[in-house]
């Protein structure tokens, strides 16, 4: 991998385990030491994604305007400022405030990110994206783990540590992006624009098309965070037994590449097979899910779990990478990551209400019918793109 890449690597993994100091005690802060009502909290935590749908399409936008490393400062700087603040005030408004305006900061980030790894090793297709993919994870697992650990001594650590965080992450971000522009420059000539301009017109709609199966495949995978694991705690299974069934995902996620690129290799040679294949695997993690009552049930589904976001979390912005023209590039992983955000949004009310009112049955039904549309949208992205590009190809292998 360039050198480049690496620098991205290296300012994801701060990134996101900065927030992750934070993202998973925001409830318990906003309930136990603000004795604020869960249902307030839920508002709050909406406030903050929707903060960052928005942030997602700006930073996009931004990208295609004025660079990757531009971007990428801006939405650092803006989510430094807002941890200083908050570790400065987090009383209920302030915190409430800075909350939303930090969801704004790192939505801007992402998708610059996402967008420069692609830039920055074309040559390795989906490679760069599965990268920053486990860089995230890597960041989560981290940044949870000790998380839950400082905040076992006080908050006020936890709030600290984030903006130290932050501000490691600033410096990596200030020295190591500057080199990194992006795909910011206009078409070299006017022939040039208009034609990369009509083909990313056309490939739009089929990227929404990809999108949406994207969006109810994270509806899907967020109910393991909600709505499943409260079924866990209501089944005997304890909260710290729940926990390692997050620690197993992460720990997968960046042990097994090895395996994953052998089985990509020899196997899901496309990204559209390699698409087809993962939202199979998560329908055959919910038929375990579905069917478990212990704790070995719910670890092998989540294992399996594992591996089918391996295989679709990764491909999605590489999808996106490939069919976006030039100065469309930010735009695309915008649209990728607020897709992403959006199921993070919506699914932890639409699995409440499922379950609330017709049980986990139903709801694992409605989420296996929700990932077999999200295949029939990959075979539309498929023909749509074919359609585009006169037959010369459809999601193409990758190397």
């Amino acid at each position: 991998m360039p050198r480049a890449l690496w620098v991205l690597i290296i300012g994801m993994t701060l990134n996101v385990t900065a927030s992750s100091f934070l993202w998973p005690l925001n409830t318990i802060y906003l309930h136990d030491h603000l004795g604020k009502t869960l249902s307030m909290a839920g508002l709050i935590l909406l406030a903050n994604a929707l903060a960052s749908v928005v942030g997602n399409l700006c930073g996009g936008g931004l990208f295609d305007k004025i660079g990757g490393y531009r971007t990428a400062m801006a939405g650092v700087i803006i989510t430094l400022l807002s941890s200083i603040g908050m570790a400065w005030n987090h009383e209920f408004l302030p915190y409430v405030i800075f909350l939303t305006i930090s969801g704004f900061g790192t939505g801007i980030v992402f998708p610059a990110i996402f967008a420069m790894a692609g830039t920055v090793w074309k040559e390795g297709g989906r490679k760069s994206f599965n990268a920053v993919y486990v860089a995230q994870n890597f960041g989560v697992a981290v940044g949870s783990a000790l998380g839950g650990v400082i905040a076992s001594y006080s908050f006020e650590y936890v709030f600290i540590a984030n903006t130290v965080m932050y501000v490691l992450f600033f410096l990596v971000a200030w020295i190591g992006f500057r080199g990194i522009q992006g795909d910011a420059a206009s078409p070299t000539s006017i022939l040039h624009e208009k034609q990369s301009k009509t083909t990313s017109n056309k490939m739009l709609i089929p990227l929404l098309v990809l999108c949406l199966g994207y969006f109810l495949c994270w509806i899907g995978y967020v109910q393991w965070q909600s709505t499943i694991a409260a079924y866990t705690q209501e089944i005997g299974i304890s909260l710290k037994q729940y926990s390692l069934l997050w620690t197993v995902n992460g720990a997968f996620i960046v042990l097994a590449q090895p395996l994953l690129a052998l089985v990509i290799k020899w196997f899901a040679k496309t990204l559209k097979v390699q698409l087809i294949v993962g939202m199979i695997i998560f329908i055959l993690s919910f038929a375990v899910a579905a069917t478990s009552s212990n704790f070995a049930g719910f670890m092998t589904a989540m294992v399996i779990l594992t591996i089918g976001e391996m295989f679709v979390w990764p491909a999605v912005p590489a999808v996106a990478g490939e069919i976006a023209t030039k100065g469309k590039v930010g735009l695309y992983q915008g649209i990728v990551n607020s897709t992403a955000t959006g199921g993070r949004m919506i699914g932890p009310l639409l699995g409440g209400f499922l379950v609330d009112t017709k049980g986990m049955d139903t709801m694992f039904a409605v989420l296996t019918i929700f990932v077999v549309l999200a295949i029939g949208t990959v075979f539309m992205f498929d023909k749509m793109q074919k359609k585009v590009n006169e037959g010369k190809g459809a999601i193409v292998p990758l190397k």
